[in-house]
């Protein structure tokens, strides 16, 4: 199977999650319209697998990712490794470790994501990226 986008949304406030067809994703700051897309920031812009989204019953945007994946085991990239989407090319980054909020979302939830809740990734060269777009999965530069 191809690594392919299958969501992508965006945090306008605490808590509201839009879920969007079509994005921008700003070089060195993340999704445009994000609350999270600061400048700089390696933490802006968290990408998380619909594979273990469907393996613990819940929906795209739920843990409060910003593009959602299948196909890409992202816990097994090295760090470094670059994703190229639509227009865009990423670069992974850190584990996102699972905060109290899962808790609050369903009881249990955050020791579940425990080691799986998704990658951080900055924006390398930024452009457009849709909901369908294939995954280039490339070796770090």
């Amino acid at each position: 199977m191809s690594a392919v986008v299958v969501a992508l949304l965006a945090s306008a406030m605490r808590g509201e999650c839009l879920s969007l067809a079509d994005a921008t994703l700003l070089e060195d700051s993340g999704l445009e319209g994000d609350r999270h897309a600061k400048s700089g920031s390696r933490r802006a812009l968290l990408v998380m697998e619909q594979e273990v989204l469907d393996a613990l019953d819940l929906a795209p945007g739920v843990v409060r990712e910003q593009i959602t994946v299948r196909g890409v085991d992202l816990h097994r990239l090295v760090l470094g490794t670059r994703l190229r989407i639509g227009e865009t090319l990423l670069g992974v980054e850190a584990h996102c470790a699972p905060c109290q909020q899962m808790d609050a979302i369903r009881p249990g939830l955050r020791a579940a994501l425990e080691g799986r809740r998704g990658r951080f990734v900055w924006v390398v060269k930024g452009g457009r990226i849709a909901v369908g777009d294939s995954i280039e999965v490339e070796p770090p530069h």
